[in-house]
């Protein structure tokens, strides 16, 4: 019997009970893009399509068997972080990915749900800055996001303290933002950003974040080129959210289980 392979994507993120963000996100636009997810837990949280209301870590011990366990049996083409839940974690994690330094990793640093709940704390975002940014290819924070890590609430100069400190690339979002169309900004240390726009569907989506990373991080594992890839994604998340379920009382959820045809 013949056997097929695809791309494989390392993804560690959190668990969302309602099914629109996180892992599960993570697991369906990887899936849809015609790759295979190899995924860790991080964290679990108590969360709906409207809030986040807690979370509590996966112990790191635990995580650390995990990936050392899977990087010894299967290849990993390409990384995808998203909720990583403590400090602890971020330091396992690093530990591992510094061992892989030609794997490309894509991290979306979740710091808050759209209805204001937090996913991090002080210290687990000074351990993304300091340990995990400067091993990731690309971060994709979201407006908010940008504002706190860059620590300026002028996008232009919160991407360029994050590049100061180590990043290599930073995709500012605009999903959150307003205007009939979204742009999507990569700075870079090119002398200029480089912008994609599409057209704004009403409304907020509650795990778009994490399918245009977890995306990204597909063209990436398939050999497509940062741009390319972030050309890709951002087609991919416009047709979930055409296509949205109405899963709770808050947020549609994209609809990543649609046939992606390129």
């Amino acid at each position: 019997m013949r056997h097929y392979t695809r791309p494989q994507i390392l993804v560690l993120s959190g668990l969302d009970p309602s099914g629109g963000a996180g892992i599960q996100a993570d697991i369906q636009a990887i899936t849809s893009l015609g790759c295979h997810p190899l995924p860790v837990l991080t964290c679990l949280t108590v969360q709906d399509t409207r809030n986040v209301y807690g979370a509590e870590a996966v112990n790191p011990e635990l995580i650390r068997q995990q990936l050392k366990c899977i990087s010894e049996d299967a290849p990993i083409h390409a990384v995808k972080t998203g909720a990583l839940g403590s400090a602890a974690v971020v330091d396992v994690l690093a530990e591992f990915l510094e061992k892989h330094p030609d794997i490309p990793i894509i991290t979306d640093p979740v710091i808050k749900a759209a209805g204001g709940g937090d996913l991090a704390n002080d210290e687990l975002l000074a351990a993304m800055k300091q340990r995990l940014f400067p091993l990731a290819e690309m971060i994709t924070p979201n407006g908010i996001e940008l504002a706190l890590l860059g620590e300026s609430e002028n996008p232009d100069e919160a991407a360029r303290k994050l590049l100061e400190k180590g990043c290599t690339s930073v995709l500012a979002t605009g999903g959150h933002g307003t205007g009939i169309r979204i742009t999507n900004t990569l700075y870079s240390h090119s002398p200029a950003p480089m912008s994609w726009d599409i057209e704004r569907i009403g409304g907020e989506y509650h795990g778009t974040g994490c399918t245009l990373a977890a995306a990204i991080a597909a063209g990436r594992a398939q050999g497509l080129s940062p741009r390319a890839a972030i050309s890709q994604a951002q087609n991919y998340v416009h047709r979930t959210i055409l296509h949205a379920l109405e899963v709770g009382r808050g947020q549609p959820v994209p609809d990543r289980g649609i046939l992606w045809e390129r």
